[in-house]
């Protein structure tokens, strides 16, 4: 039914600018990254916004965030997810780079070929471009077999893909191959 909230969001400062996150119960469902209209348009559109958490569970996910967005590197894993309603092949390819740590990355292939899905690097971007949960899911450390940085569907784009790999201090990355 339209207006009705199905999950509570807040937007709040970081390292990287302002950014928002949204909540069923303490399960994060929805993240953005720094952008216009944080807490509108498809992502965050059935969201019902509250004042910053200041406490309990809902506030460590934001202590975190932030303590990685200032280098203060955290594999953000504790952080629990509802990915409801979500594709399986989705859920999959979730799952595998939710497991990448920081500073390391795999490309689009290896990501599918950890599904199971070998050949299905295209579709595995195409999951990633759809990503809900940003950061948390580090969409970001998924890179083209050649390590270049290409699209990145976040606010900001390439720029915003490279900051955070530049964060986490991730070697190699946007830099040709010899083999």
């Amino acid at each position: 039914m339209p207006g009705t909230a199905l999950f509570d969001a807040t937007d709040f400062d970081t390292a990287i600018g302002r950014c928002a996150v949204a909540w069923r119960g303490d399960a994060v469902v929805r993240f953005r990254l720094p952008g216009p209209d944080l807490l509108t348009g498809p992502l965050m559109d059935q969201a019902r916004r509250i004042p910053t958490p200041e406490t309990g569970p809902r506030a460590e996910v934001l202590t975190r965030i932030r303590a990685h967005l200032d280098g203060d590197l955290d594999d953000l894993r504790r952080i629990p997810l509802d990915l409801t309603g979500l594709p399986e092949f989705h859920r999959a390819v979730y799952t595998v780079t939710r497991a990448i740590d920081p500073g390391r990355t795999l490309s689009y292939g290896e990501v599918a070929d950890r599904i199971g899905a070998p050949g299905a690097a295209q579709a595995v971007g195409q999951a990633l471009g759809r990503n809900p949960i940003p950061l948390i899911i580090p969409c970001h450390r998924v890179l083209a077999a050649d390590h270049a940085l290409h699209g990145f569907s976040a606010p900001g784009g390439i720029e915003t893909k490279q900051r955070l790999l530049a964060i986490e201090r991730t070697a190699g990355f946007g830099e040709p191959t010899l083999f």
